[in-house]
């Protein structure tokens, strides 16, 4: 996974329509409304107003997510943030609020109902952590 990146949205938390227009926008790269609408409507069971996702739209550009460009009479809008550069800031917040637990008893009751895979992924996790010290050490 990537390092954490420079750019944050100013706003982490996504509805759920914001979460699944957003990933469209991923899967899509640059986007307008009509490419979202579209998408969303190829699934028969759906319904949803062109305003709506014009509306969506408009919000993740609000809160961080988009950045808008009209070119002559056409607004497009493309992410601002990579797929992956999404989990590693939502991976670090998540982080962030287990560690402001700041018990130790806390901590150590989550470490004990670890299964074997989740504490060799804890300990593969380890290992990277030890490897960006001894970089930032070596500098």
């Amino acid at each position: 996974m990537s390092p954490l990146p420079n750019y944050r949205p100013k706003q982490l938390s996504l509805g759920p329509l914001e979460t699944e227009i957003l990933n469209i926008v991923w899967e899509l790269d640059r986007v307008t409304v009509k490419d979202v609408h579209d998408r969303i409507l190829a699934d028969p069971d759906r319904e949803l107003a062109y305003t709506s996702v014009t509306t969506v739209l408009r919000r993740l550009t609000e809160k961080g997510w988009l950045a808008c460009d009209k070119q002559e009479r056409v607004f497009y809008w493309q992410p601002l943030v990579t797929k992956e550069q999404a989990q590693v800031i939502e991976a670090h917040e998540k982080l962030h609020r287990f560690l402001a637990v700041g018990n130790p008893d806390v901590v150590a009751a989550f470490a004990d109902s670890l299964d074997r895979t989740s504490l060799e992924q804890l300990d593969a996790i380890a290992k990277r952590i030890q490897a960006a010290r001894q970089q930032r050490e070596e500098k």
